[in-house]
């Protein structure tokens, strides 16, 4: 990792969870944030930093390679998970980035168990794959960041495609 990024950053989830042991201890709220972030975009900054605002202590999970790979397809993920990784935990917002290898992220929420679990504007709480894991223990599920104005999907074709300019 850069140098710009502290050891709290890039955690397994052991780690992760010695962690947060004394923050959660001390009665800080926790919000959980979780997705792929293969070639990010703005859309990826204001979600996680709308996640933030909910809870005291923000934790990212990125989907593994093998995950990506599975859930959008042939070719991706664009950028290696470390990577992917290392640039989320760049954010001011981000506390904590873990890497989960599951579709979802079921087995990171049962273990870290967040107060908050958020999710982009392209769902609905009826929409969110985790909502029975958060609603297992008691956790709030929340929709936040800005409507989605970019798709990344749709900047990797028009990279494929040699086409130029913004989202």
């Amino acid at each position: 990792m850069g140098n710009c990024v502290t050891p709290r950053k890039g955690l397994t989830l052991p780690d992760l969870l010695a962690a947060l042991l004394p923050r959660k201890a001390e009665g800080a709220k926790i919000a959980l944030a979780n997705g792929i972030f293969d070639i990010l975009h703005v859309g990826h900054l204001r979600y996680l930093e709308a996640a933030k605002v909910e809870a005291d202590v923000l934790v990212v999970g990125i989907n593994g390679d093998g995950s990506a790979a599975r859930l959008k397809g042939p070719g991706r993920p664009i950028v290696p998970a470390a990577e992917r990784a290392e640039i989320v935990a760049g954010f001011s917002c981000v506390d904590y980035v873990t890497v989960f290898e599951e579709d979802t992220a079921d087995r990171l929420i049962l273990a870290l168990k967040p107060d908050v679990h958020c999710k982009g504007t392209d769902y609905t709480p009826a929409t969110v794959p985790e909502r029975a894991a958060v609603a297992s223990y008691g956790g709030r599920v929340a929709i936040v960041g800005d409507a989605k104005a970019h798709a990344t999907r749709d900047i990797i074709e028009t990279i494929r495609g040699g086409s130029a300019g913004g989202s």
